[in-house]
């Protein structure tokens, strides 16, 4: 099966096409844009289906990091991801950003901690086990303070790969000769390793694909403000 994975989560758009049968990536492009998703992923795909000598009709599901992230990147995405799926009558599956970025690290065999900046002085974070073919989850994907996850860490007790968009400046910040950080292109949004991480899901219908924010969306706020 011709699986074509998307990810808006961040600053980067990224489209990729995977070779279930035979596990082989097909095409990949990332391009960190100051230009808004909308604008970029939709030509992006279709020119990775171009250049690949395929047509749309050959995709037979589609993936997309369903967050946290962005939310204007996410619900681009996942608006793009819908609309395909019932264009095409194929199936969808949203995976974790944060998975994703341990997927696009599965060659490291031990502790990999994915971190994504959030505000302040929170953090994203999911902590997984590489046995470099698959992930199991050893904390959840939660936002927490960044001293927090230094804890868990640290009483985790074992060595641990850093990846995502906040993972330099954790690693600077504490220092630890127990972190390593992962090299630049395993630190940003992949959809390579959306599409890896597609194939450990069930595939879903276009319309139960849903975001995950891991905290509320600015209107939420200003509605609990004003007690409604």
């Amino acid at each position: 099966m011709l699986l074509l994975g998307i990810d808006t989560s961040g600053k980067v758009a990224s489209a990729a096409l995977f070779d279930t049968d035979s596990e082989i990536v097909i095409a990949e492009t990332s391009l960190y844009t100051q230009k808004t998703h909308s604008q970029v992923i939709m030509p992006m795909v279709k020119s990775l289906i171009e250049q690949t000598g395929k047509t749309v009709k050959d995709i037979g599901a589609v993936a997309v990091a369903k967050g946290p992230g962005s939310y204007t990147g996410l619900r681009i995405g996942i608006a793009a991801v819908k609309a395909m799926g019932f264009a095409l009558n194929c199936k969808c599956c949203g995976v974790s950003t944060l998975e994703a970025l341990a997927f696009n690290n599965i060659a490291y065999k031990g502790v990999i901690c994915s971190v994504m900046k959030a505000r302040a002085d929170l953090v994203y974070a999911a902590v997984y086990k590489s046995d470099c073919y698959g992930l199991e989850a050893v904390m959840e994907e939660k936002i927490l303070s960044c001293d927090e996850l230094a804890e868990f860490l640290a009483l985790n007790g074992t060595e641990v790969m850093l990846c995502g968009d906040g993972a330099a400046d954790f690693f600077m910040t504490y220092r630890s000769p127990m972190f390593i950080i992962a090299p630049p292109q395993g630190r940003i949004q992949n959809a390579c390793g959306v599409c890896l991480g597609a194939m450990a899901k069930e595939f879903i219908s276009p319309d139960e694909l849903e975001a995950s924010y891991l905290q509320k969306v600015q209107a939420e706020k200003i509605l609990e403000n004003k007690g409604v």
